[in-house]
């Protein structure tokens, strides 16, 4: 019998954004305990690492890639781990790992063996989705609320009648949102998938009022972070976090929360 090769990593289809059918099954089979993914990350990454470290814009923007792309929790923190045995397992010129993207390819490398694995198997896919524990309507509420008030603040102080129309719309809807979960109406995936285009809307009117030479300065800023982990990504990679560089920015440049059910602490 011949032996089975297996192939690399196909690390493009892992950092394409998924199509919506699979963002569908992202949330089926990971909804339960994923939102709280950044924390996970952030908390797993200072252990493995034996220190304290704050992570930096571009850290936040690479898990962002790995969560719009599907990537698991379970994959990210698999890759976490390799990446470090890696590093103390041979002779290296620094003593300490500064950023998350010193994993990036170990995360990849994780994903697609963990996506193999799961070929053929319709556990993942029967399964109804739920709401995680925890995650309670009124809790959501809240966070709903919260974010609200923020951007309804934020509003008030914006002149670009285009940023100022996104973010009152974005307003509107978490209105609706909260006003379902208070009614005990609403779906969490439904809900994420709502908020997800809300933020998109804001994210293109931020883009449109923003000075292209002020882009441009957030590029170079993201360039000269990623300087030394280049080689371990691939350029589509690059390119994805540099939106996602980009994307929080400006966010913090303009007061603007992030919407999605993801950061509700």
């Amino acid at each position: 019998m011949p032996v089975e090769r297996k192939s690399a990593p196909n690390v493009k289809s892992l950092i394409r954004i998924p199509s919506l059918a699979g963002l569908r099954l992202f949330y089926c089979f990971c909804l339960q305990n994923y939102f709280n993914y950044f924390t996970e990350i952030e908390e797993h990454f200072q252990r493995t690492r034996g220190a304290a470290l704050l992570l930096s814009t571009l850290d936040w923007a690479l898990i962002e890639t790995w969560k719009d792309a599907g990537i698991p929790l379970e994959a990210v923190l698999r890759g976490i781990d390799a990446a470090f045995e890696k590093f103390h397992g041979r002779r290296r010129m620094f003593q300490k790992v500064n950023s998350l993207a010193y994993c990036s390819q170990a995360v990849l490398q994780a994903a697609d063996q963990m996506k193999e694995a799961a070929v053929g198997g319709e556990r993942a896919a029967a399964a109804p989705p739920q709401d995680p524990a925890g995650f309670d309507p009124a809790s959501v509420a809240a966070y709903l609320d919260r974010n609200r008030m923020q951007l309804e603040k934020t509003a008030a102080g914006i002149a670009p009648a285009t940023v100022c129309d996104a973010i009152m719309a974005a307003s509107r809807t978490l209105l609706d949102i909260a006003e379902q979960c208070r009614a005990g109406t609403t779906n969490l995936e439904d809900a994420e998938r709502r908020l997800t285009v809300v933020e998109e809307k804001i994210d293109a009117a931020l883009l449109g009022a923003t000075p292209e030479a002020e882009l441009l300065a957030v590029r170079e800023q993201a360039d000269r972070e990623l300087a030394g982990y280049r080689r371990k990504m691939i350029a589509a990679q690059i390119e994805q976090l540099h939106r996602q560089y980009v994307r929080k920015k400006l966010l913090e440049q303009w007061g603007l929360p992030r919407l999605s059910l993801f950061y509700m602490p």
